[in-house]
């Protein structure tokens, strides 16, 4: 069976072998796809709060939630409740949370360099523009205001 020769088909199939290939190499350092930018949330702020995460990383309350329990029980954070209301949980990296900051953007640098090789870099400014340009039809498409980056 041919596949279809459309763009649509062609940037799915990139998309999925992206994602496939960042699972394989997050899971080499015990970690999921949406946990990296739970790391990086709090490698710049920590004691953030479940809601103050969510909302950072456009997740819902309870996606995030199943998420830090799960980072939780991998040692990389911890949850303390709030000194002034103790209703309220913060979060904070553990140790090896801490630890694992090189060897995830070390993942990031990998899967930059493996999906980009043979790129020129006049290329791969051509290429981010157009990547600039799918984004923000797709926002426009389903109301997502533009943003920035």
């Amino acid at each position: 069976m041919k596949e279809p020769d459309t763009l649509d088909f062609a940037l799915a199939q990139v998309a999925h072998l992206h994602h496939h290939r960042m699972h394989e190499l997050l899971e080499a350092l015990g970690l999921y796809r949406g946990q990296p930018p739970v790391l990086t949330a709090l490698w710049e702020q920590e004691g953030l709060t479940h809601s103050e995460l969510a909302q950072r990383l456009h997740n819902t309350p309870a996606t995030t939630t199943r998420m830090l329990q799960r980072m939780e029980s991998a040692g990389f954070i911890t949850r303390r409740a709030d000194a002034a209301d103790q209703r309220v949980s913060r979060v904070y990296l553990t140790a090896a949370g801490w630890a694992i900051q090189a060897q995830v953007q070390a993942v990031f640098q990998t899967l930059e360099a493996e999906t980009f090789a043979g790129f020129s870099p006049e290329e791969c400014a051509l290429l981010r523009q157009f990547f600039q340009r799918l984004r923000d039809n797709l926002r426009q498409a389903i109301g997502v205001a533009q943003q920035a980056g």
